[in-house]
């Protein structure tokens, strides 16, 4: 079911923390023989540790687990941009930068990124991060995810 693939598919973090790595794709994980490679959640910023100018890793603590998550701040200086278009990597670097500012300590976020792996933890790599003010919206992502779950993520396709 690689339909989900390039998917921000919307996982609680007991699932998130549970992917495993696919062998043969390093940029890949699966979910119960899926294989995904982005993700969404939802919850509370319960860590923040800042490097200023290289990236500030956060956690997000959605009542199953907490999902550590990494923000690259380093766009400006990092040899990954250097044959980008300059302007398109201020344009990263001050969204990232935006976003940054808006991360802090017990707020509710939404943060969808890129699953990875670093020193064999598995961490979301920021691409998006929303503030959330509806109070409703944890339980409504519970309901959404396990919903989702029910109908697209554990459907076993059928052999033809």
């Amino acid at each position: 079911m690689e339909v989900l693939y390039n998917t921000h598919v919307k996982l609680l973090a007991f699932d998130f923390l549970s992917l495993t790595p696919i062998p043969s794709d390093p940029t890949s994980f699966s979910r119960k023989g899926t294989p995904l490679s982005r993700a969404e959640t939802l919850g509370i910023i319960t860590t923040r540790e800042l490097k200023s100018g290289k990236f500030l890793k956060f956690t997000v603590d959605d009542g199953t687990g907490c999902i550590p998550c990494i923000l690259w701040l380093n766009q400006l200086n990092s040899p990954y941009f250097s044959r980008r278009n300059p302007s398109d990597v201020r344009l990263i670097s001050s969204v990232s930068a935006d976003f940054a500012s808006i991360i802090k300590l017990g707020l509710v976020a939404r943060v969808r990124g890129r699953i990875t792996a670093y020193r064999g933890t598995i961490q979301l790599t920021v691409s998006t991060v929303i503030i959330e003010r509806d109070p409703n919206i944890e339980i409504l992502h519970w309901l959404e995810c396990i919903k989702l779950a029910r109908r697209f993520y554990d459907v076993v396709p059928s052999r033809k």
